[in-house]
Order: structure tokens, then sequence, then C-alpha cells
């Protein structure tokens, strides 16, 4: 790297740093859990329990959200607020089995 890209990283890195994000939300947990299980373990004392999740979480239906959110917009505009299921897509292994067929006889013929 040159003196110049090293200056001019330098800069770059100076403009994107805030000094303005202070507070209890701006934390580093990670780094004080670390420095905990590093100073127990320099110490030999049994190692900091884990704190339980905050707030647990919150298992997502996409497909379930997706059409709710399409039936919502068809209601707004005023049009049937009807969803389909989505087709099933072919098994992988069906087409990997005919292509595997295909080269097969390609194989043949040119023997």
């Amino acid at each position: 790297m040159s003196k110049e890209e090293l200056e001019g990283a330098l800069a770059l890195m100076e403009t994107m740093t805030r000094d303005d994000l202070d507070g209890p939300d701006f934390k580093d947990r990670y780094t004080e859990a670390l420095q905990e299980i590093i100073d127990a373990k320099r110490e030999d004392h049994a190692l900091p329990e884990a704190p339980e999740p905050e707030q647990p979480g919150k298992i997502l239906d996409l497909m379930a959200a997706l059409n709710q959110s399409v039936a919502q917009a068809r209601e707004a505009r005023g049009e049937p607020a009807e969803v389909h299921e989505m087709p099933k897509r072919p098994k992988k292994k069906a087409a990997a089995k005919k292509l595997a067929a295909k080269k097969a006889a390609s194989h043949k013929r040119g023997a």
C-alpha cells in the first residue's frame, strides 16, 4: 500500500468516525462479556453466567406474512383479497435423473 493510499484510507476513516454515539444504547456488551470471561479464566474462577435474552426471538412465517400483505393491499385497492397458493416446484431429483439419462444416451450414441 502506498503512502497516498494509506493517507486516503485514514482520511476516509476520520470522516466516517462519529463521536456522538454515547449512551446505554451504544454500549459494547460483547467486549465487556469477553473481558469478563478472560478475567475469570486468568484467575481460575468459574465462568460468568450468560444473561437471558431480553426478548425471545420471534419466528415469522414469511409466506403467511406476504400473503397477508398482498391481501391487505388488494382490499385497500378495492380488489378481491383472494390469495392463491404458489405452484409446487418440480423436485430437483427428477431433473437430475433426466440430465443423467440424457448424458448416458449421448455417450451411447457417440461410442
